[in-house]
């Protein structure tokens, strides 16, 4: 009876990593080895216990902010952020790929959507980096790194999805999460800035007369209106949370409407445009929470076989430290990043590991942040990370796969880096929410 919950934990695990579908495999095998172990009235529990899950309210912001994230796609917003930015910074060397980064990191404060974001990103301003001569693996690696901050920078769904399983304020983990992901994008633009000025060959400047020509036109009035627009949405959404004003799924409200309505005033806004957003975000959505369905019968299996209870008292006989049990998660989580998805981690990890770090009286807060970031990992970590998958299909035929995955190495090293200074200084993740709420 002991070794049934981890049979059953490796034969999800296997049947993920042979291709078969997430939320197929989680219910599939949870009900087989749960009729198998306790009979059928055992999943008479299982209705209550996934629309216990669809009556969270805290998960309404999930389909909220994907609407949010779709609806900005589709109203040029990003484009003429790549265009604006570029140009200002274009006169340095690197100033394509700090732009991209700062571009990345205004999107990932107004949408959180990552394939948007990279394929958006990809299409606009890989070319332009291409035809001013910057070197392939370097403008690949900046456009999918800078792509993925929205796992780690809110409105973030990894985040909610995060805060749900753990039980913490998604209100607390969005204000924790921000001093970590600001951090990060600075090392990124630290990064590219130290390899100008030693590889300037890399990445050379815009052509003079390109920018006299941008700056001939109207340039502070396009600056304005490519920076407003993305900064009332930020400040409607983070702003009414931080200030206390909104909960995170009234916020996401909010930014839904808020969407809608710049999406209007840039005059994109059409029946065909909120069709085709409508339909994105239902299938966005379906997708976690059919996920979540199969994630919810694996967790009541798991815990009816006491799986939860073994691991803890192996863990406690085995006289584990919380310092030695976190990096064996961290690490575990890290590898898994490289093959399957970071909601299957999300739903079939956390729920395990997380009663363990209750046990140990650790910060789920600082946790939860940490394996955001440890997660933004997985969509840049080859063979599987989705990034990659988003960059490769809109890249012309001269960039390779090869040129995208040499050039994601410097930045996933920048997020272990940062992975490291959270786990050394937890002060980086709770002092602002510390501050805010005055303990």
């Amino acid at each position: 009876m002991e070794i049934l919950p981890f049979i059953m934990f490796a034969a999800v695990f296997l049947l993920l990593l042979l291709g078969y579908p997430v939320a197929l495999t989680l219910g599939g095998v949870s009900v087989i080895f749960g009729v198998l172990t306790f009979g059928f009235d055992f999943f008479a529990l299982l209705p209550l216990r996934i629309w216990g899950t669809m009556t969270n309210y805290v998960l309404l912001a999930v389909p909220l902010f994907v609407f949010m994230g779709v609806m900005l796609e589709k109203s040029g917003i990003a484009e003429k952020l790549l265009e604006t930015m570029g140009m200002l910074f274009g006169r340095f060397r690197g100033g394509l790929a700090v732009a991209v980064v700062i571009v990345g990191t205004l999107l990932a404060a107004s949408t959180g959507i990552v394939g948007a974001t990279v394929v958006t990103m990809g299409l606009m301003s890989l070319p332009a980096m291409l035809k001013r001569g910057y070197d392939p693996e370097l403008a690949t690696g900046t456009i999918a790194a800078s792509g993925t901050l929205g796992q780690i920078i809110p409105p973030s769904i990894v985040l909610v999805l995060l805060g749900s399983i753990l039980n913490v304020s998604v209100g607390d983990m969005f204000v924790g999460a921000m001093v970590p992901g600001l951090l990060l994008v600075f090392l990124y633009l630290l990064y590219i800035t130290l390899l100008g000025a030693i590889r300037p060959g890399l990445m050379p400047a815009i052509p003079v007369a390109e920018i006299r020509a941008f700056k001939g036109g109207t340039p502070w009035r396009t600056v304005i209106e490519a920076f407003v627009i993305p900064f009332t949405l930020v400040i409607a959404v983070l702003g009414s949370i931080f200030a206390g004003i909104a909960s995170p799924t009234e916020a996401a409200a909010i930014g839904a409407f808020g969407a809608l309505l710049l999406t209007f005033f840039q005059r994109k806004l059409s029946f065909d445009v909120l069709k085709s957003v409508m339909q994105e975000t239902t299938w966005l959505t379906s997708m976690v929470f059919i996920i979540l369905a199969g994630a919810s019968a694996f967790s009541l299996v798991f815990r009816g076989m006491h799986g939860d209870r073994y691991l803890s008292e192996m863990i406690v006989q085995a006289n584990f430290q919380p310092e030695l049990f976190l990096a064996i998660v961290m690490i575990g989580v890290f590898i898994a990043g490289f093959f399957i998805d970071f909601i299957e981690i999300i739903f079939i990890v956390v729920p395990v590991v997380a009663p363990i770090f209750t046990a140990f009286g650790v910060d789920l807060l600082w946790v939860g942040v940490l394996l955001a970031m440890n997660l933004q990992a997985s969509f840049l970590t080859p063979p599987f990370g989705f990034s990659l998958f988003y960059l490769k299909g809109v890249t012309p035929k001269e960039v390779t796969t090869g040129h995208i995955y040499r050039g994601i190495i410097p930045f996933i090293i920048i997020q272990l880096f940062m992975l490291v200074l959270i786990i050394l200084f937890p002060e980086l993740v709770t002092w602002l929410p510390d501050l805010l709420s005055g303990r």
